[in-house]
């Protein structure tokens, strides 16, 4: 067995909360034997376990690869990422709810890049991930002692997703040959903004860049980096806040070094901002002094890799929003009957989007609020858990033994003990050999 949790969890807790350790091993042990039972019931209890887990060590849970789904008829519903830990060792298990996503994804008529359906159980555990299509062999150095004997190339990069509450935010990179990408790009395949290109159009160029065979997948490689909900809430409400622009200027670095790191010989790189482009120019500039870095509002227009680049990285939010919805489906069907459900029925995951915020409302859960889809810092899920009375108010008492000597107990008046004297106290009252 492989499946034992952590020996480091003791230690991972604070001196405080060490009895909290054992009874979070024992809810540990208690949920993983309940989900291998397999039965409804017992997983009913694994799931109130799993939930324990969550509120008293959420941080534990997480790393640990666990979600948990509320709604308004099922309130527990624990799922692992992959088949449970303790069916690890059973390769040959099926998993019906994986199973079940991916029918009820294809079905839909939607293309899943690989993006997304190769790292599924990530997505749906809420943890951030990154993709790298193959690297093909016309962009790599004809001699392998030589990097600069590859084709020069540009590198476009472009984001999607930043402003909505639910779902991830994903930057996406993608590069060519310098001197093919606007004919095959602009001329040959039409890409531009994908916010001006139908959701069919773009769901038809990402097919085609990843089919083999096609010119698309032979001259270009591409890569995203899935910033979960989770993680970027959990980064935005850290004591030290880690805020959304630090974390979408690492996840660029990370990724375009990536690249690099696989031989492309990258010269060129255009980047859509948001924000005063200079200072983000000036930094990327730097941090990849050999290339020439360009950093512009519109970029997704102006430059066909940063167009395509921009493309990449909408299909995969489309889909990674999609599949995490088809997924806490599938996760009610003991609980609902899924059919109730109109597809995407939480909308487009942004705050202005009524539908959204509609979902958000009828699906909070008063202690949990919602799965690893939401973005718990966002204003909206704020609001709707703390400012209008969703939500359950929780207090933690200040640890206290009982057995703490506070410095202001040695100048204290006892109890019944009245001033004799104004004058004498007017100097403060003898400490006591005690407080030495």
């Amino acid at each position: 067995m492989n499946s034992w949790p952590d020996p480091e969890i003791a230690f991972r807790l604070s001196n405080s909360q060490a009895a909290l350790s054992l009874s979070l091993f024992a809810l540990r042990m208690l949920t993983l034997t309940c989900w291998r039972d397999g039965s409804p019931a017992l997983r009913r209890h694994a799931a109130f376990a799993g939930a324990f887990q969550h509120v008293f060590a959420g941080e534990l849970l997480a790393d640990e690869g666990a979600v948990i789904y509320s709604n308004s008829s099922s309130h527990f519903l624990l799922l692992f990422s992959g088949q449970p830990p303790m069916m690890e060792e059973d390769a040959a298990a099926p998993d019906p709810a994986a199973a079940a996503v991916a029918a009820t994804a294809a079905s839909s008529g939607t293309f899943i890049p690989p993006s997304v359906s190769a790292h599924r159980d990530a997505l749906i555990s809420g943890a951030s991930f990154s993709h790298f299509s193959p690297i093909p062999p016309a962009l790599l150095p004809a001699d392998a002692s030589d990097p600069s004997s590859a084709p020069p190339c540009v590198l476009g990069v472009d984001e999607a997703g930043r402003g909505p509450v639910l779902g991830p935010m994903v930057y996406g990179v993608f590069f060519l040959p310098a001197d093919v990408s606007d004919p095959l790009l602009r001329e040959t395949h039409h890409f531009d903004d994908s916010k001006v290109l139908s959701a069919a159009v773009r769901s038809q160029l990402m097919e085609t860049l990843c089919t083999p065979g096609s010119d698309l997948h032979g001259s270009c490689g591409w890569a995203t980096a899935s910033l979960s909900a989770r993680d970027i809430g959990a980064n935005m409400m850290k004591p030290v806040s880690y805020n959304l622009n630090a974390q979408a200027m690492d996840a660029t670095m990370d990724l375009i070094r990536a690249v690099y790191a696989k031989g492309v010989n990258i010269r060129e790189i255009y980047v859509d901002t948001i924000g005063p482009p200079a200072t983000y120019q000036a930094k990327l500039q730097r941090v990849f002094p050999t290339a020439k870095v360009t950093v512009a509002k519109k970029a997704d227009s102006l430059y066909a890799c940063v167009s395509a680049a921009s493309v990449c990285a909408k299909v995969t939010r489309d889909a990674a929003l999609e599949t995490l919805f088809r997924a806490r489906r599938v996760a009610a069907d003991g609980e609902e009957d899924a059919a109730k459900d109109s597809p995407m029925e939480w909308g487009s995951g942004y705050p202005s989007d009524s539908k959204t915020v509609a979902w958000l409302r009828n699906n909070v859960h008063p202690l949990f609020g919602w799965g690893p889809e939401c973005r718990f810092s966002w204003g909206t899920a704020k609001d709707m858990l703390e400012s209008k009375g969703n939500g359950v108010k929780i207090e933690w008492p200040p640890d206290d033994d009982g057995e703490t000597v506070r410095l202001t107990d040695f100048f204290a008046t006892g109890n019944g003990e009245k001033q004799g004297n104004e004058l004498a106290a007017w100097f403060g009252t003898p400490a006591g050999q005690e407080a030495f």
